[in-house]
């Protein structure tokens, strides 16, 4: 019988690996070593596509030297492309979170690569005099420049998702702007009553702050493409030859499609995570926005018939498990939790760009966990808000109308054509009886209804206006 298990062996010594798996003993230890999250490698798909574009372009700069020979370049350039393909990521088990500044996910990908090119090549997994791991798939690289620009190959490609998600929320909100730009209704400042406008313009003003983000995530994220490719252990580019950088970033930009570049200084780049820190805020500063909005959404949806009731938003599941009939905002809720968790994540991210020591910045995992974490809460979480909340928005009509005739905030927009006595004396009556400002104006004769309702008319008081209307008395 064909024995199940190989024998690798590492600096530490040797260790039986099971030949159900591609993986190898620096793998199997980093297993051991770091069970601290749930968080895999392996749950992170573009991160293990990002590992397979980094190795295919340093095997093609490799070859090109004379490095490799064309079967062991093959094998390893047909093992990367079958990894793009989704193939063999159940073989990369190790926890994202890790000591060594990324070396177990470095070796993880090194072994996976090194043992299904064996294979291809018709040896046997773990035959490494034909093939090595560190030798040859590794060749002419460190943990420290193939680990970092993987992540940002990664992150990148994270980026092209995260922007797909969020423009699907905001042409949701710009389509519910578009329904209700008719429903009038009571803007507030401090939560007291301001002055007022649509419902539509709320919604509006829900996409426009976050299109504004998608310039600030672009921008973020052009800088992954910014690698050290060739830095090697520091920044020295010892043990890689001359050509090698140019050639990799060369291959890089072919792979990907992307307009990839060497850092000018790669000293500089190796210790720098700034790139991480940047995305991360940037996500941050998203998570704020999104934030705001799911609050505005529970306030004027509060009720349904002791709040603001302003809108109904689609009822999910029971509220309460002692109170009748209660339905909660629950998706905006879990929308707001995802953002609290984005924004803990930025501060993680940031306090580890913070520990950069000397050449060298070993937290970069915990930063790479951070970011691809974010991003995916992001997605998922823009996809919930909009299938289960926004989409099925409805306006509260009459609710909104009342509000309007009643709030003594409407004497603002009164105020320019009935004059600041008028105003003040109809806003000061208001507040006393606790009556309309619509209905008081009429008492006094000051308008005549149809100039009331010219001037209080949705398109009149949304924008500003020149009304020929006089005030009687």
């Amino acid at each position: 019988m064909e024995q199940t298990f190989r024998i690798e062996s590492d600096l530490l010594g040797e260790r039986q690996i099971s030949n159900a798996h591609l993986y190898g003993v620096q793998t199997l230890r980093g297993i051991e070593n770091f069970q601290i999250s749930k968080f895999l490698l392996s749950d992170y798909p573009l991160f293990i596509q990002g590992l397979a574009q980094t190795k295919a372009a340093a095997a093609e700069a490799n070859h090109r030297l004379g490095r490799l020979t064309d079967a062991q370049y093959q094998g390893i350039v047909q093992a990367c492309r079958e990894i793009l393909d989704g193939q063999w990521h159940s073989d990369f088990p190790v926890d994202m979170i890790q000591g060594g500044a990324g070396t177990t996910t470095n070796m993880n990908a090194n072994e996976v690569i090194c043992n299904r090119a064996l294979q291809i090549m018709g040896h046997k997994a773990g035959e490494f005099q034909y093939l090595s791991p560190n030798d040859h798939v590794n060749g002419s690289q460190s943990t420290n420049d193939a680990y970092p620009t993987a992540i940002h190959l990664g992150l990148y490609a994270t980026h092209q998702l995260l922007k797909k998600h969020l423009q699907q929320l905001i042409d949701s909100l710009r389509v519910k702007s578009e329904q209700m730009k008719h429903v009038l209704k009571m803007g507030r400042t401090q939560l007291q009553d301001a002055v007022p406008m649509t419902l539509g313009q709320t919604f509006g003003g829900f996409a426009s702050i976050l299109e504004h983000e998608l310039h600030h995530l672009d921008y973020a994220a052009e800088q992954f493409l910014t690698v050290n490719m060739g830095a090697t252990a520091i920044g020295t580019g010892i043990c890689a030859e001359p050509e090698y950088a140019g050639y990799c970033i060369e291959a890089m930009r072919s792979i990907t499609g992307w307009d990839i570049k060497l850092a000018d200084d790669l000293v500089g780049a190796t210790s720098d995570t700034s790139e991480m820190i940047g995305y991360s805020s940037a996500m941050k500063r998203l998570a704020v926005k999104v934030n705001k909005i799911c609050n505005d959404i529970r306030l004027i949806s509060s009720g349904p018939r002791c709040g603001l009731g302003e809108i109904s938003i689609p009822a999910k599941q029971p509220g309460s498990s002692i109170m009748p009939g209660k339905v909660n905002p629950v998706i905006p809720e879990v929308m707001s939790q995802v953002c609290y968790k984005v924004m803990g994540n930025d501060l993680c991210v940031t306090m580890a760009g913070d520990a950069a020591q000397m050449e060298l910045n070993a937290m970069e995992p915990v930063m790479a966990q951070c970011c691809f974490e974010s991003a995916e809460l992001l997605m998922n979480g823009f996809d919930t808000l909009r299938i289960h909340c926004i989409d099925g928005i409805e306006p509260n009509e009459e609710i909104c109308t009342n509000y309007i005739k009643n709030s003594v905030g409407i004497v603002t927009a009164l105020n320019p054509i009935i004059g600041y006595k008028h105003s003040t004396k109809i806003a000061k009556e208001a507040m006393e009886t606790g009556r309309g400002v619509y209905d008081l104006v009429l008492e006094h004769g000051i308008l005549t209804k149809e100039e009331l309702d010219t001037i209080l008319s949705p398109e009149n008081m949304i924008r500003p206006v020149r009304l020929d209307i006089q005030p009687k008395g």
